[in-house]
């Protein structure tokens, strides 16, 4: 992607908790790989990738519609999922069945969550692995962690630098 906004995935993955599992939705910009939105909560349902949802436009305001790729499960499916997406000019993509490729920029986020963060940890409390995700998010991936397709900048640094770029600073 050439511009901010134009295109986003979407996914879900579990958490292991001593409480039972906590589901973390996310919303990440192909243009930057940066987690514009996130949600977690103890159930699986539509709700939680609608709130992640709700906060990358919250966040980000786009002007124009964005183009919002999941894969097929039941919350990408529902009423509920594309009435909001109506009501916020976003077009939704969807893979083929049995496609993991199509949603491999959010695949790739979780496995470095995962790999990077949580690894074989069980939290004791869903607020303790919900404060665990903010931290890793909101203050290592998002404004530190390097990725290559960014030119070795982190989502935050490669933004900002395209932006004084394009606005000529």
């Amino acid at each position: 992607m050439e511009v901010p906004d134009k295109a986003w995935v979407t996914d879900i993955t579990y958490i292991r908790t001593l409480e039972g599992f906590a589901y973390l939705a996310v919303v990440i910009d192909l243009y930057s790989r940066r987690v514009v939105g996130w949600s977690m909560q103890s159930r699986q349902t539509t709700d939680v990738v609608l709130q992640a949802l709700l906060m990358a436009v919250w966040r980000r305001k786009p002007k124009n519609r964005v183009l919002i790729h999941s894969d097929q499960g039941s919350q990408f499916t529902s009423r509920d999922w594309a009435s909001f997406l109506r009501a916020h000019n976003l077009e939704h993509s969807m893979s083929r069945r049995g496609n993991c490729h199509d949603n491999a920029v959010a695949e790739s986020f979780f496995n470095l969550l995962k790999r990077e963060r949580i690894r074989r940890r069980t939290y004791k409390t869903r607020a303790d692995a919900r404060q665990d995700v903010f931290d890793y998010i909101e203050m290592f991936y998002n404004p530190q962690r390097k990725h290559t397709k960014n030119g070795m900048l982190s989502p935050v640094e490669f933004e900002r630098q395209q932006k004084t770029i394009t606005e000529g600073v």
